[in-house]
């Protein structure tokens, strides 16, 4: 499958810069979102973090041509991504709240191995061999990472270690679904949809659970986290919820402005150095460093990733359409 790509101006360079901003502001954003996992609920967390980022979100707007520019022919196909981009985000931060952050990172970027294989029935691509090869060294990195004794394994149970595999997979379908239909929406509106889409979600849990009746008992910290009661935060919490808030902004306008400005496939292997940056933190706040077996599995998803993508930019088919969506 080919993607139309006349009206895009390739600039590797400017998409490159900004992909590694978008990873350093991800990895800030997940940082900052495990170090308040202990003390607030997921759907608070979100809430606060979407509001600030929503406000922020449409100046960007008011910049970039108004507010006519949220008008869309395609409500639902925006509603419908939006909701994958939310699955995408909760079900990877309730991984961060029990497992090590870099493991949580490395896992989820098996999302372009379930890209490759999606494409297949969905978009009736043909994946060659090697590809078949890399996504099998991929999946054969997980297992790895998910074996009996590993650190993925002594810090949380099975379920819980495979949210961020879930996460992957949600954000595999909104590749997919992006790729199928196609978007023609500006970043700062893309943007906006995607806040709107969060706060949603945490308002509607906020009103059924958010008096933490549903917490009451679990020794799960990933079921605690999405269950625990709201509460005012303290004062010394204020400014990093504000500081989610900002980063979530940027986090939304990079990733949309990088894959606007260059080719999918000439930026997408910049996202891996979100690894390193999500192994210095939890070295830096939490002494996680991953363990032989765990790093084996992480060299086995990335290489295979990064490997996907270098391939699809050798055959020219890019893995996305200029604006795709990741899982924030």
């Amino acid at each position: 499958m080919t993607m139309a790509n006349a009206s895009h101006t390739d600039n590797a360079t400017l998409g490159i810069a900004l992909i590694v901003v978008a990873m350093l502001a991800i990895s800030i954003n997940d940082m900052l979102i495990k170090q308040l996992a202990g003390g607030y609920p997921l759907h608070e967390i979100i809430f606060a973090r979407a509001t600030i980022g929503l406000i922020l979100c449409l100046i960007l707007v008011a910049f970039d041509g108004g507010l006519s520019i949220l008008r869309t022919d395609k409500p639902f196909l925006h509603a419908l991504r939006g909701m994958l981009i939310v699955i995408a985000n909760m079900t990877y931060f309730l991984a961060i709240a029990a497992i090590p952050l870099a493991d949580a990172t490395a896992l989820f970027f098996v999302a372009p191995l379930f890209i490759t294989l999606l494409s297949i029935p969905i978009l009736g691509e043909k994946v060659g061999g090697r590809r078949l090869v890399a996504v099998v060294i991929g999946f054969a990195g997980v297992l790895v990472m998910l074996q009996p004794g590993s650190s993925m394994m002594s810090d949380a149970n099975i379920m819980v270690a495979l949210l961020p595999v879930v996460a992957a997979l949600a954000y595999a379908l909104t590749q997919i679904l992006t790729r199928k239909l196609g978007i023609s929406t500006k970043s700062s509106a893309l943007a906006v949809y995607i806040q709107l889409a969060f706060v949603a979600v945490s308002s509607a849990f906020w009103i059924a659970c958010g008096d933490g009746r549903f917490a009451e008992g679990t020794a799960n910290p990933s079921i605690e986290f999405l269950f625990r009661a709201w509460r005012w935060p303290a004062p010394q919490d204020l400014w990093l919820l504000g500081l989610l808030g900002v980063v979530s902004a940027v986090i939304s306008y990079t990733l949309s402005a990088a894959y606007k400005s260059a080719n999918a496939a000439t930026i997408a292997p910049f996202e891996y150095v979100e690894l390193p940056m999500a192994i210095f933190w939890g070295w830096l706040f939490w002494g996680e460093f991953p363990g032989p077996m765990t790093g084996a599995g992480i060299a086995l998803i990335a290489g295979s990733g990064i490997y996907v993508f270098l391939r699809e930019k050798q055959r020219k088919r890019p893995l996305a359409v200029k604006r795709p969506t990741r899982r924030w």
